[in-house]
């Protein structure tokens, strides 16, 4: 008899369990482990240690302490062994986890491969200190294992060269994100989630059922919520928006960008929208209403209303000294515009540019005389050769009145491009 040292979840859940003086006996049916941390550090794997084994008895279910037990392995397989049994309550115990119950054949995000995987299996290992949960299993091997076709389907690959591979997750590399688990991993601040980029969370999302969905987005603060809901596709995000209370979907769209703001509610129910346009602030309300204003076709309905201007008797040391003022998004001064006093756009100038200027020039001495514009009612057609044109990031929308109204960024045009292209 040896003691195991590395073993799966499913080669222990099912076997039989029977105390060594042979008064408890029945089968194993999960396994409880503290997601506690030994050591807090961020840099410090995360190992949930078992804490205890559930046991059918019967009609009855036991939980046994896992301290006083040990996991060995001999010519009858896997199996429990241990002299002294104690029952524990599970009731006030915190931060807790059942493996089978709430990992096992469920969904986890693979935050280094960003994508959803399921879960077939759970890798263990077994230390003097102890037995811990290193890793979960999501490949094909780990499927043959759950339906007992591994071995058949390994012996007749190897007569033709082929290995069977197995993928593992790392645990510290995985998120629960199925609804049964959501509550219990997803309520931390440090969710693990919270480390992808918007775009790649916004496509997990996408991928879950609606309900799990709708859990996973909640989850989110709202800040890193309205940059998820950016990214998503209009059929998940009008989900989204009919899936929250009015007061919490009106402030996730305050958050975005009007244009982003109004794509969403374009495509929401009439009575729906107005609700959400009355809850809204009155600023964002009005911007939004203004943008739907236009046609789809028309330059306004896809500008972004956020933009940084200056006026042109400011000197670049003065601009600069705005900007860090105001504090902007950096991606509403890439460009920055310059209007007169009385708010007629003059032209535009790169961060960049300004930032290499004599700090002592104005403004109106280092921008460009004949800027590139086009008009809110322009078409979008000409758009992408305009920006092909020029190498330009963004250009400034006027309105008849030569007054600016919004800047169209080269992400927007792409963006348009790569759906008309999905939808032909």
């Amino acid at each position: 008899m040896t003691t195991l040292t590395t073993f799966y979840l499913s080669h222990i859940l099912g076997k039989r369990f029977v105390s060594a003086d042979a008064h408890l006996s029945g089968r194993i049916k999960d396994f409880l482990v503290d997601l506690t941390p030994n050591d807090p550090s961020p840099d410090k794997p995360v190992r949930p240690k078992v804490i205890a084994v559930e046991v059918q008895v019967g009609k009855y279910r036991r939980i046994l302490d896992f301290s006083s037990l040990d996991i060995v392995h001999d010519k009858k397989g896997f199996r429990i062994a241990g002299t002294a049994i104690e029952e524990i309550s599970t009731a006030y115990l915190t931060n807790v986890l059942w493996l089978k119950e709430s990992i096992l054949y469920r969904q986890v995000v693979d935050i280094n491969g960003k994508k959803l995987e399921k879960v077939w299996d759970v890798r263990l290992v077994h230390l003097p200190s102890g037995t811990y949960a290193i890793a979960v299993d999501v490949g094909f091997n780990s499927w043959l294992r759950h339906f007992a076709l591994r071995n058949f389907l390994k012996n007749s690959l190897r007569l033709f060269g082929v290995k069977l591979e197995s993928k593992q997750i790392l645990w510290d590399d995985i998120e629960s994100v199925d609804l049964a688990t959501s509550k219990l991993l997803l309520s931390k601040s440090t969710s693990k989630l919270s480390s992808l980029h918007p775009s790649d969370l916004a496509d997990i999302i996408e991928d879950l059922d609606k309900a799990t969905r709708t859990y996973v987005f909640s989850a989110l603060n709202d800040d890193q919520a309205a940059d998820v809901l950016e990214e998503m596709k209009p059929n998940a995000q009008v989900h989204i928006i009919e899936s929250l209370p009015i007061h919490k979907a009106a402030d996730l769209l305050e958050k975005m960008d009007a244009d982003e703001a109004a794509d969403i509610i374009e495509e929401l129910e009439d009575e729906k929208a107005e609700q959400l346009l009355k809850e809204m602030e009155d600023k964002s309300s009005e911007e939004v209403r203004e943008l739907l204003e236009y046609d789809d076709d028309e330059v306004g309905s896809i500008m972004n209303t956020d933009f940084f201007t200056l006026t042109d008797d400011l000197t670049a040391e003065e601009a600069l000294s705005m900007i860090r003022k105001a504090q902007p998004e950096p991606l509403h001064i890439n460009t920055i515009f310059i209007s007169s006093s009385t708010n007629k756009f003059l032209s535009a100038i790169s961060l960049a540019e300004l930032v290499i200027a004599d700090p002592s020039r104005k403004l109106s001495e280092i921008m460009p005389p004949k800027p590139v514009t086009v008009y809110d009612t322009d078409s979008i057609d000409n758009l992408a050769g305009i920006f092909s044109r020029y190498d330009l990031l963004s250009i400034p929308v006027i309105n008849q009145q030569h007054e600016q109204e919004g800047m169209v960024l080269v992400e927007d045009i792409v963006d348009d491009l790569l759906e008309s292209r999905k939808t032909r």
